[in-house]
């Protein structure tokens, strides 16, 4: 298949998965380890036939997740650049019957694709607030993905809940510092907290991320937390063997 790469782009494999490749821009935004682990933590259930990934970017969740689940999986993104690389990568890797990308603003998505209609959400969002004297251009690639200037974390929270049906799983990435802001914005939109795990860079220092789920009208309680996830060997800069694991996925399916 003769897909175009553009300019400044790339066609990376995807880690170890599968032989899938992805379309990056190395000056502008590529995929971080937090989406990897994300995909990676994603809880998959016998009822876990409808996915939706938001702020999906080039779309790396979407592709990882199609090697556990023969499911289908939808793809929202803003950027209209970005949104692009995602449709070529799904396309690059024959999946189109598979993953459908929307490029679109994901508040108000629900009202294109359904309410209710999903058993999982997954998001990789932006991390960082942003205050009134915050000097950001907001145009910019990467201050959208990484600063709350198009998105908030109280607007993914709400949005997932209303995709999700009574029972599904939503799971995202973030950082530890937000922590309860996190859980109070979960109970907000009725999201049961059931899963936590903290993610490490290295064995003896503080958290640097954290992987959580919650189920939509799920029962009070019965938070579980993970076993810590480190990144790192040592001062040497190897991965963990469990991050080595995680790059080499194979289909599971």
């Amino acid at each position: 298949m003769n897909i175009l790469i553009k300019e400044n782009e790339v066609l990376n494999d995807l880690l170890g998965y599968e032989g899938l490749k992805i379309i990056q821009e190395p000056k502008r935004f590529n995929f971080s380890l937090d989406s990897t682990l994300l995909a990676h933590f994603v809880k998959i259930t016998k009822h876990s036939n409808r996915f939706i990934d938001l702020c999906t970017g080039n779309a790396p969740i979407p592709l990882m997740l199609t090697l556990r689940t023969d499911g289908q999986i939808d793809a929202v993104e803003l950027q209209a650049d970005s949104a692009d690389q995602a449709l070529r990568s799904v396309a690059i890797n024959q999946l189109e019957d598979r993953v459908r990308v929307y490029h679109r603003d994901l508040m108000g998505i629900h009202e294109v694709l359904g309410t209710g209609k999903y058993d999982v959400v997954t998001c990789n969002p932006p991390y960082f607030k942003v205050d009134p004297d915050s000097n950001l251009n907001k145009n910019d690639a990467l201050t959208i993905a990484r600063h709350e200037v198009a998105v908030t974390l109280d607007d993914i929270v709400k949005e997932a809940a209303l995709l999700l049906r009574v029972g599904g799983h939503f799971s995202m990435v973030h950082r530890p510092d937000r922590l309860v802001e996190i859980v109070e914005t979960y109970k907000k939109y009725r999201f049961e907290p059931k899963r936590l795990r903290f993610v490490y860079p290295r064995v003896n220092k503080e958290a640097n991320g954290i992987l959580i789920e919650g189920v939509l009208g799920g029962k009070a309680n019965g938070l579980r937390i993970e076993a810590p996830l480190v990144v790192y060997e040592g001062e040497s800069g190897n991965y963990t063997q469990e991050i080595l694991e995680i790059f080499n996925l194979k289909k599971k399916f």
